[in-house]
């Protein structure tokens, strides 16, 4: 190993070791507001001419207080709602939250593929695997939180990330 090489995994080591946890959620892929924690914001590839993506991730409240996600954005979408499936006599319903979704003090709300969802609609482009965008998820108290989505492949789970 070079002299140099090794001065500079020492410098990230100690940059990252004195930067504290704050420096960490980067590679966890994830963000926090307050009490709230945002994990693994992510969607599915598209493929070519969809007009509509689902987002997923999960939301942890570490508080002594209930939250509520009223809104959301994404950057490639013309706009962005919050959406819940279900299976309701045998038949599987998707609807439109406009008051959004409670999130339980000490609680965790999971967004995933046949459950809570924000649904990204009018997409601007195709999302492709590996590419990431941006978006924001407003809550009533913790306000607008700033997320990165990443993009998995079109029939994902979202559990690649564990």
């Amino acid at each position: 190993m070079s002299k140099s090489f090794r001065a500079a995994a020492l410098a990230v080591a100690v940059l990252f070791s004195s930067a504290g946890p704050s420096a960490i959620p980067a590679f966890a892929h994830g963000t926090k507001a307050g009490a709230l924690e945002i994990d693994h914001p992510w969607s599915r590839a598209t493929p070519g001419g969809a007009r509509v993506a689902g987002g997923y991730l999960a939301i942890v409240n570490t508080g002594s207080e209930p939250d509520r996600l009223v809104s959301a954005t994404a950057e490639i979408a013309g706009r962005t709602e919050i959406h819940e499936m279900a299976m309701k006599d045998s038949i599987m319903t998707m609807r439109h939250l406009p008051d959004g979704v409670a999130v339980p003090a000490g609680g965790k709300v999971e967004f995933k593929p046949g459950s809570y969802h924000l649904m990204f609609m009018d997409l601007k482009q195709p999302l492709k695997q590996g590419e990431s965008f941006a978006g924001t998820l407003t809550f009533e108290k913790a306000g607008t939180v700033e997320v990165e989505y990443v993009v998995e492949a079109l029939g994902a789970s979202g559990t690649a990330h564990h």
